[in-house]
């Protein structure tokens, strides 16, 4: 696609977000263009940098199968966490600042070194980590009715839109991520099981993925960098009130409301 043309589809889904969804991008962007939409997501983020949001982290998508295979596709996804995106661990995200949103419990990971290798392993992801923590991604389409391809959420940055990072973390040493059992509960009644298996075979395996694909890209990830490594069970949709809880085995809780203060 031309220049312009990639331009063009940064500009609707930057305007989506005040102006409402709009429908797939299937007609002008292919359904596995990962370049292209690559491409859309990195024009926006320069965008939005510009604006002087701050990038904190990443995030990993498509890391079950099942969902990969939904969207013809091999490979997981990445986008950007920007500071603005951090909810308070136990506050409250206004329904206002969101289009059609879902909530998923993730394993989050705060690293407190760079990883710069193009072949990072799993061993090396390891001896970065800082602090382990449950962690609630608030995802969010600017695509209608969620009718997504790979490419539609590679360029609407992942489908995302928002997190919670439970406030106390853990050492790495001596958790179980692979067997740690999740429960999301939404106003207080189970809505999704999962388990840390889920992400990509291993939540260290989904970050080594992330580190390897962003370093070949040359734009590493960072000491002090969030790293959301993937849902451990079904997404959930979400209205307003709904109090959202994500409790991880061994590693801790996160929550926050859907409502305006």
């Amino acid at each position: 696609m031309p220049d312009q043309g990639l331009e063009d589809v940064a500009s609707a889904l930057r305007a989506a977000y005040a102006g409402g969804p709009i429908a797939p991008l299937r007609g002008v962007l292919d359904p596995v263009d990962a370049t292209g939409a690559y491409a859309v997501q990195a024009i926006n983020t320069r965008f939005w940098q510009a604006q002087g949001r701050r990038i904190v982290g990443r995030k990993a998508g498509l890391t079950a199968k099942a969902v990969q295979t939904q969207l013809g596709v091999d490979q997981p996804d990445f986008g950007v966490l920007f500071d603005d995106m951090r909810v308070a661990d136990g506050g409250r995200l206004d329904p206002a600042r969101a289009l059609q949103p879902k909530a998923e419990a993730e394993i989050a990971l705060l690293l407190g070194a760079d990883l710069p290798d193009p072949a990072t392993t799993r061993e090396q992801v390891a001896a970065a980590v800082a602090t382990v923590h449950a962690a609630i991604e608030i995802v969010d389409s600017r695509i209608a009715d969620w009718k997504i391809t790979f490419a539609d959420t590679v360029a609407d940055n992942g489908s995302s839109a928002f997190f919670v990072l439970a406030e106390h973390g853990l050492p790495l040493a001596g958790l179980d991520l692979y067997s740690a059992g999740m429960v999301l509960e939404v106003d207080g009644a189970i809505a999704s099981l999962g388990v840390g298996a889920a992400a990509l075979g291993h939540p260290l395996e989904a970050a080594a993925w992330l580190a390897r694909t962003l370093a070949a890209r040359g734009d590493p990830l960072r000491a002090g960098d969030i790293l959301l490594t993937g849902a451990l069970g079904p997404m959930v949709p979400l209205v307003p009130g709904n109090h959202v809880r994500a409790l991880v085995g061994g590693i801790g809780a996160a929550s926050f409301t859907y409502a305006a203060d």
